[in-house]
């Protein structure tokens, strides 16, 4: 790729060279937001990662001109992904596994005054353990329905008070806050991944394993059904098939009187059965 013609300090350029070579030489480059990130979380990301991934933070225009920079196939259509305070993440890891290691790392923190909420904020129905007082009228400024049980103030019912990508005011912050409702979640934001030429986004990441493996076996039990019922020998069925094939054909030999050696006896024993019963119907 043809590289930017922005000028370019000496000391940009070895950082840009830097993150060139490491592009070139790992399997996939990620993609991570690290906005938000306390410098604490920071290390401990850093650390959790040693021996899986190599992560570096730059400028973002940095970011841009290494990627324009590498030799690899499509590789600019990560510069797109690099969201809020953007850095890089250099593995041989799959994608899917790094993805989980980040998502595994993640922890609940409260959300604050001017933040975009990260998913649907529901605040469930159940008791609380505030005594009565004003906060019944901070609960019903945002439609959530309480009363008084046992001595403590109760919500009456599930409350959505914000949607996805909702700016939450200060006053909910606190609301959400002191009900121990942590709606953002402290790590590294995978916004996308490049692994050979293909861009995975972080949507397509996020697999729920339990559903994959679930839907895996019931597609495999299908197919193997499928083939039993069509008849396609395959090396997992061969076995299955020549069974039913020998309980069809003695069967078949069976309902049309075929003799073989397998159902001669009982041809034979048909026949003598039906010999007798002719026979008690002639009058001696």
């Amino acid at each position: 790729m043809a590289q930017s013609k922005a000028h370019v300090s000496e000391e940009k350029k070895k950082v840009v060279k830097e993150f060139t070579d490491l592009i070139d030489k790992y399997d996939v480059v990620a993609a991570v937001n690290v906005e938000n990130l306390p410098a604490k979380q920071l290390n401990q990301m850093r650390a959790s990662l040693r021996g899986k991934a190599h992560l570096l933070m730059t400028k973002r225009r940095l970011l841009k001109i290494a990627l324009e920079n590498s030799k690899k196939e499509n590789i600019t259509d990560l510069i797109k992904y690099l969201e809020g305070m953007p850095a890089l993440l250099f593995t041989n890891e799959n994608p899917f596994t790094l993805y989980k290691i980040l998502k595994k790392s993640k922890s609940a923190a409260p959300i604050k005054g001017g933040q975009k909420t990260p998913k649907d904020i529901v605040v469930p129905a159940g008791p609380t353990n505030f005594a009565p007082g004003p906060i019944i009228g901070e609960l019903g400024m945002f439609k959530i329905k309480s009363g008084v049980e046992d001595g403590k103030v109760a919500v009456k019912e599930d409350s959505e008070v914000a949607k996805e990508g909702d700016v939450i005011n200060a006053a909910l912050a606190a609301l959400l806050t002191r009900l121990k409702i942590y709606p953002m979640e402290i790590g590294l934001n995978l916004t996308a991944a490049y692994e050979k030429g293909s861009i995975l986004v972080r949507k397509n990441l996020n697999i729920d394993e339990d559903k994959f493996m679930a839907d895996l076996r019931a597609a495999a039990s299908n197919a193997y059904a499928l083939s039993i019922a069509r008849a396609i020998p395959l090396k997992e069925n061969i076995e299955e098939l020549l069974q039913k094939a020998h309980r069809d054909s003695l069967a078949l030999a069976d309902s049309q009187n075929i003799i073989t050696p397998e159902t001669v006896s009982k041809v034979l024993a048909k026949a003598e059965s039906q010999a007798a019963a002719l026979k008690s119907k002639v009058p001696e």
